[in-house]
């Protein structure tokens, strides 16, 4: 690639059309099974006041401390570029006044999100999530609706045999209660962890269980888990998730590991992994967040939901065999050609007419001859050439060459439309 002078900012990439056409498939597949489970779309803000962040996500954890792309401008308010969607959707609810109105709503959202980090693959400053958000219930089904859901969406994708791996975290009380099992399990292995976790041991000491540092992870070896001290309500709740889960026929493990990274979450917490992608190999997270909405200044409601990472679902997707069965072949139906300036114009002009009437049509804006359109109609994938000429004009019928058999014929104008449709449905392209 020729190297220019402007460059897309580090962390970041041009979506190109044969790119866009991917995403809008793999998006598209997420809408309709969103919508299906009664989830209806909402669009946030790409950015917010930073404290929206500091106060959901937790000051302690490396998104805020390290990963936001933050503004400030004079004496106004910090601003921060979105780094995940719970706490915008969580705002929106709030502010919209739905715990009054309509307490129990689904949302979902699609959209980029922003986190400055070192990039690498799988990993960019923006990037692209698809998320659903449940608010307002503490029902354990819905915790098992939502992980069914994210799993049926890898399925539509063509991602087969992949497992929902669940874990509780408990309540606030019962978070307070096995910090201190922690830190005294911690306290003596201390000096083995990375100068990061060493920090966290006093300023959030559940950070040290979702550390990848390869040290960090030989010391969590027989580290207690929140399964062994979680309260009886708790663990009644996360019994019951699994009961629902096994109703549905949803895969799943309990994994006593996963506890996800952001102060939000409580109780049920999930990931679905690839396990291809190595360390970094989830696909999926979400959880429960009983209190945020509290936390925010709203009632006592509890919610539940996940984000999905478009990057590395699509690397999941190359690696299983590629993606070309997602997105349909892109086909123009036809190509106009005119010959000469009165030709041209006809020609120019029937193009807008069938384009209104759904057809794909190219069109020439570059003077070339006729043998270099037809060329330019075959690269293009062009079923068909429509060729106006002087002669075409005076019989008032195009000549349509089908390209796929080098055949042509007449056809009069108002029957243009008819003729490429018909070639259309021929192939099994429907209008």
């Amino acid at each position: 690639m020729a190297k220019h002078e402007y460059q897309a900012p580090r962390g970041t990439t041009d979506l190109l059309p044969e790119a866009v056409a991917l995403h809008a498939a793999v998006e598209e597949r997420g809408r309709s099974l969103f919508e299906a489970y009664g989830y209806r779309e909402i669009r946030t803000p790409l950015f917010e006041e930073t404290r929206l962040f500091n106060r959901s996500i937790g000051e302690v954890t490396d998104v805020v401390e390290k990963e936001m792309f933050t503004v400030q401008r004079g004496g106004e308010s910090s601003y921060s570029f979105r780094p995940e969607g719970t706490a915008s959707v969580v705002r929106a609810y709030l502010e919209h006044d739905f715990p009054k109105r309509s307490p129990f709503q689904k949302f979902y959202y699609i959209g980029p999100m922003f986190r400055y980090e070192k990039p690498q693959k799988g990993r960019m400053r923006q990037f692209s999530q698809l998320g659903i958000e449940a608010l307002g219930a503490r029902d354990p089904r819905l915790d098992a609706e939502v992980i069914q859901v994210a799993m049926l969406f890898f399925a539509r994708l063509g991602l087969e045999g992949l497992t929902a791996r669940i874990n509780s975290i408990g309540d606030r009380e019962d978070r307070d209660r096995f910090r201190a099992v922690l830190k005294e399990w911690f306290r003596p292995r201390l000096e083995r962890l990375c100068p990061l976790c060493r920090e966290r041991y006093d300023r959030n000491v559940f950070r040290i269980l979702d550390c990848k540092v390869e040290s960090c992870r030989e010391q969590r070896q027989g580290v207690p888990t929140f399964l062994e001290h979680i309260s009886p309500e708790s663990g009644d709740h996360f019994a019951a998730v699994q009961q629902s889960l096994e109703l549905l026929d949803c895969p799943y493990r309990v994994d006593p590991g996963i506890v996800r990274g952001f102060d939000y979450y409580t109780h049920t917490v999930f990931e679905i992994p690839y396990e291809r992608l190595g360390a970094r190999s989830a696909l999926c997270g979400g959880g429960r967040y009983d209190d945020l909405i509290q936390d925010l200044g709203g009632p006592s409601l509890g919610s539940i939901g996940f984000s999905i990472g478009m990057v590395p679902t699509l690397i999941a997707l190359e690696m299983e065999g590629g993606t070309a069965g997602l997105v349909p072949p892109h086909r123009p139906d036809a190509f106009l050609i005119g010959l000469g300036r009165k030709a041209g114009d006809r020609a120019f002009r029937l193009a807008d007419e069938l384009r209104r009437q759904g057809l794909t049509i190219l069109f020439d804006y570059q003077g070339k001859g006729l043998r270099a359109q037809l060329k330019l109609a075959a690269r293009s994938g062009c079923r068909a050439a429509v060729i106006l000429g002087e002669e075409e004009l005076a019989r008032g019928a195009a000549t349509v060459r089908d390209l796929d058999r080098s055949e042509e014929q007449p056809v009069a104008f108002p029957e243009l439309e008819e003729r490429l449709v018909a070639l259309r449905r021929a192939e099994g392209r429907d209008r």
